[in-house]
């Protein structure tokens, strides 16, 4: 537990301090804003598509250690997927951070994302991770804002 204690500190760390892909996208072809009430965490994202592929996914926006995090890693692993690729990736990133199990079948390994495996544990964390994950979810369904307190 301790390994991925130190893991979990390391890698969220280092992503809520130098995010990557963190920045506004003038040029691109959907975005969406989202908000979570609770904790303050605002969130913009941008996505620019290419023969039908996310070709670049960018964010910016004011939150804590989790949300940057979950929005780096996200932007840098999107990269390259087609939307029905990047929605199966949300769906078990979803399935871990609210279950801790990993689900099964065809889904997308998740790479860094399993870091936040521990958040099922504390369910306000839960929508930290996740908001950024639901606004891409909206911007590549033609955008607006989203609200971790919506049904």
């Amino acid at each position: 537990m301790g390994d991925l204690r130190d893991l979990y500190q390391e890698i969220v760390i280092d992503h809520s301090k130098r995010p990557r892909n963190r920045r506004q996208m003038p040029d691109a072809d959907r975005s969406a804003q989202g908000y979570n009430p609770l904790c303050g965490d605002k969130v913009a994202v941008y996505v620019k598509l290419e023969n039908g592929r996310l070709k670049e996914v960018s964010f910016e926006g004011t939150g804590c250690a989790i949300s940057t995090a979950s929005a780096s890693i996200m932007t840098e692993m999107l990269k390259g997927k087609t939307p029905e690729e990047a929605q199966r990736l949300f769906d078990r990133f979803h399935d871990l951070v609210t279950t801790g199990q990993e689900g099964n079948g065809n889904k997308p390994a998740l790479g860094k994302l399993e870091v936040f495996s521990k958040l099922n544990e504390y369910p306000a964390r839960v929508k930290c991770a996740t908001l950024v994950w639901h606004t891409l979810r909206s911007a590549l369904k033609g955008g607006g804002t989203v609200s971790t307190e919506e049904g």
